[in-house]
């Protein structure tokens, strides 16, 4: 017979101390997954009430515009479709198949690259330069040049234009009157077919660097002193700690350089649309002023769809092709 008497219906579990928790099954703990689960919805709610200004802005003018011109650029989408965007007719691949046809979309592209050819190493190189000049070199005035480095970077295109048209004016321009004091004729760089892109190359250099220099300037001082001093007493010159130390640790604010700034050269729309819209001769023009052209001039909206779409293609691979090839020495 067992010892130990029935409890009551009313009884309280003498075994638990008073005040201690409830059990799992006990009664009182049964709503508090429910509790648990209305706190997290009216968590969830808060959060997407928050968001939907952004949202609504993100799908208003990057959502819909994107997947619009995707569908766009398989339609002869023009001007007379404006007020009737459905009735534009459906083409298939033939925006697409007319590109490469395009002598001008060729030539664009042909320009485009080679402004990435020259522009990015030299940018990277510029930058790395002056940042490592600010970062060790210089003492005196640091602040100074680094906001004069930086300064290019946020000046308005219009002004950096002024500028350069009086530093290439052929006739009173600065490398002008730095000719004829040599008893030199200065060449009108951005009238001649073979001197317009790389001057406006060395514009583009110029008003990027300052980009570059601040980013490797943050990568430098994130190096600890302690490898530095460690390369120092090993016996290591300047030369030998830059491309021992310096380098291998900035790789992967190289990378991150590398790839920005291809981007940007491969999107260059501003240098030769106020310098030389393009001139002479096409020798200036680039897949964005072309695609421009094409879309605000002339109304082409489908063709100019496709050709966009063509260069974030371009823009895709060649971002990957570089993390690619630079992951594994940034690890």
């Amino acid at each position: 017979m067992s010892t130990t008497a029935a409890k009551a219906p009313g009884d309280r579990d003498r075994t638990r101390p008073p005040g201690s928790a409830p059990r799992a099954g006990d009664g009182k703990d049964r709503g508090a997954p429910a509790r648990r689960r209305d706190r997290l919805s009216t968590q969830n709610l808060a959060g997407w009430l928050y968001s939907t200004p952004f949202l609504s802005l993100f799908l208003t003018f990057m959502a819909f515009p994107v997947v619009a011109t995707l569908v766009m650029s398989f339609t002869d989408f023009g001007l007379r479709n404006v007020t009737d965007p459905f009735s534009a007719e459906f083409i298939g691949l033939d925006n697409y198949t007319r590109l490469f046809e395009d002598e001008k979309f060729v030539r664009a592209l042909l320009n485009t690259g080679l402004f990435v050819v020259l522009g990015v190493p030299l940018t990277i190189g510029c930058g790395l330069v002056a940042a490592v000049l600010l970062n060790s070199g210089i003492d005196r005035m640091r602040t100074f040049f680094r906001v004069g480095f930086y300064a290019p970077v946020v000046t308005a295109i219009v002004a950096v234009a002024v500028i350069w048209r009086f530093v290439l004016d052929p006739a009173e321009g600065l490398i002008a009157g730095l000719a004829g004091q040599l008893g030199l004729q200065s060449p009108d760089f951005l009238a001649s077919e073979t001197l317009a892109l790389p001057s406006l190359v060395v514009m583009a250099v110029w008003r990027n660097m300052g980009t570059a220099m601040v980013l490797f300037l943050a990568g430098l001082q994130a190096i600890p002193t302690e490898v530095r001093e460690a390369a120092r007493i090993d016996g290591a010159g300047m030369l030998q700690e830059f491309r021992g130390i310096t380098v291998p640790l900035l790789r992967p604010t190289m990378l991150y350089v590398a790839v920005m700034t291809t981007i940007g050269f491969l999107n260059v729309f501003e240098e030769p649309f106020v310098m030389t819209d393009g001139g002479p001769s096409d020798s200036t023009l680039t897949i964005s002023l072309h695609m421009y052209r094409q879309g605000f001039d002339f109304f082409h909206m489908g063709y100019a769809s496709a050709m966009a779409y063509v260069l974030f293609v371009i823009v895709l691979a060649v971002t990957l092709l570089q993390l690619r090839l630079l992951k594994d020495k940034t690890r």
